[in-house]
């Protein structure tokens, strides 16, 4: 029996490209733009089809790499953007192309994960910046869990206090949170 990589996403990969808005991709589009240098190099993890983020971000001049463990939203992503490389693998598990970003983007994954493979990604995420590399992602300032909308699967928000000292632990520090125009909430971080 095969395990599946993508947690559930790649069975309704065509409901999520449909359901997808563009809440937050105005606050990743400014944060990309004071954070990282013109023509920098993001990897977007979790990047679903690239809509709305990574094409936004591409529009802005960024070079964008993304991640993903369904491979429908990967083909996707491939046909929507055939120059920017792509990846169908998980992110706990991903080599992050073997190279190092300015910046990497985890929106609407991580807190999809298990507290284990929330901090291996951070670890991971950690290891695949450059100095100064800024990492921004999304997860509740609370400690709490709740069913996902479109898979059932459990998702889990690890709280500001977990996600402070797993940034610590991996050379990482919390610079600042700030929620999106539909209250998500995100974390920037930067590597020292």
């Amino acid at each position: 029996m095969s395990t599946d990589l993508s947690e559930g996403w790649d069975a309704v990969a065509w409901r999520f490209m449909a359901r997808r808005s563009d809440i937050g991709t105005g606050l990743v589009r400014d944060w990309a733009t004071a954070h990282v240098p013109p023509g920098g190099h993001i990897v977007d993890i979790g990047c679903g089809s690239g809509a709305p983020i990574a094409q936004a971000l591409i529009e802005a001049g960024f070079a964008v790499s993304g991640i993903d463990a369904s491979p429908t939203l990967v083909a996707t992503f491939r046909e929507r953007f055939p120059e920017a490389p792509v990846a169908c693998e998980a992110a706990q598990y991903s080599a992050f192309f073997g190279r190092s970003f300015d910046a990497a983007l985890c929106v609407g994954l991580l807190f999809l994960l298990s507290e284990a493979d929330q901090s291996t990604v951070i670890r991971r995420v950690a290891q695949a910046l450059n100095p100064g590399g800024r990492f921004l992602f999304s997860a509740p300032l609370q400690v709490c869990d709740w069913p996902d909308s479109l898979t059932g699967r459990r998702s889990v928000s690890l709280g500001r206090d977990a996600y402070a000292r797993l940034l610590e632990a991996s050379d990482l520090c919390l610079i600042d949170c700030r929620a999106d125009e539909g209250g998500n909430n995100y974390y920037d971080a930067v590597r020292a």
